[in-house]
């Protein structure tokens, strides 16, 4: 049967989030994860429907992507389907012509969980591997020790903190209070968790935002900063326990996150958390 490419429309997007919680298990590689497309509402709800894209067969969604920006789509398929070859050529002409609605001309990126036929397909074609990046996972069996710091919501009032500290983690200017009032306007946000971790003086010092799947399923750090002031001091892992701790009363099973390898900070603060680290992954780019 044909395999069909769609764009859902902002009430439609409900039913690809639905099938990407089912797609979510402890065991699973790293993958597009429902807190993705969550955390893109901050753009808005026409805006987020905009940017994803499925592929069905039969009424059955077999694929989701989420275009991260105009050159990166962040996809991943059921379970299933991981050597569907019918899928997997189908994903590469999409991948590949810029007509499809999917990427443009030029130099692009995918970003894919391992163990797809995609990968096969792709190398044949010419496709190249990207930077390394650093999946890191943490179980949720077993409680979360106490970060030992004052922890608060960030909610609509909290809201230029959760900007404030984004943008100096991250060192853009983005971030706006607006981005936590469209999350919480989002069809998606009691999934999530915006928390601050705040000094003695009342000074937000770290945030992060966690996304649970469901009970019984991974949930999502997407995303974690430190303000530049109140680095050095162990924010990053008090924040994270509390991001963990907060998925652990949602049901999540475990937690997972992925970062750029060459940020050995990052990385070695999830460890303090807790996490272990999985074996490098990388994108899948086109250059020019």
């Amino acid at each position: 049967m044909t395999i069909v490419l769609s764009t859902p429309t902002a009430d439609t997007v409900r039913e690809a989030m639905a099938v990407l919680r089912e797609w979510q298990h402890d065991k699973a590689p790293m993958q597009l994860h429902p807190g993705d497309i969550g955390w893109n509402y901050r753009f808005g709800t026409a805006e987020t429907a905009a940017v994803v894209r499925t592929w069905s067969r039969d009424g059955r969604i077999l694929a989701v992507g989420m275009l991260d920006s105009p050159t990166l789509v962040r996809m991943t398929v059921a379970p299933d389907a991981f050597q569907d070859a019918d899928l997997a050529r189908r994903l590469v002409e999409d991948f590949s012509l810029p007509e499809r609605g999917v990427l443009p001309e030029g130099a692009v990126s995918i970003e894919a969980p391992q163990g797809l036929l995609l990968h096969d397909l792709l190398s044949k074609e010419g496709w190249g591997v990207g930077e390394p990046w650093t999946p890191l996972f943490r179980d949720l069996t077993e409680p979360v020790e106490d970060p030992g710091v004052r922890i608060k919501a960030i909610g609509l009032e909290q809201a230029q903190d959760l900007a404030d500290v984004l943008r100096s983690a991250f060192n853009t200017t983005k971030p706006t209070r607006e981005y936590r009032h469209k999350m919480s306007a989002g069809p998606f946000y009691a999934d999530a968790r915006c928390l601050g971790a705040y000094d003695g003086q009342g000074n937000c010092a770290a945030v992060v935002t966690v996304w649970s799947a469901g009970p019984g399923k991974p949930g999502l750090v997407e995303p974690m900063g430190v303000h530049e002031d109140h680095r050095g001091r162990g924010h990053g892992r008090t924040i994270t326990l509390a991001g963990a701790a907060a998925l652990r009363e949602m049901g999540s099973s475990s937690v997972r996150v992925c970062t750029p390898s060459p940020n050995v900070g990052g990385i070695a603060t999830y460890k303090a958390a807790g996490f272990a680290a999985r074996p490098e992954i990388a994108d899948r780019i086109r250059k020019v």
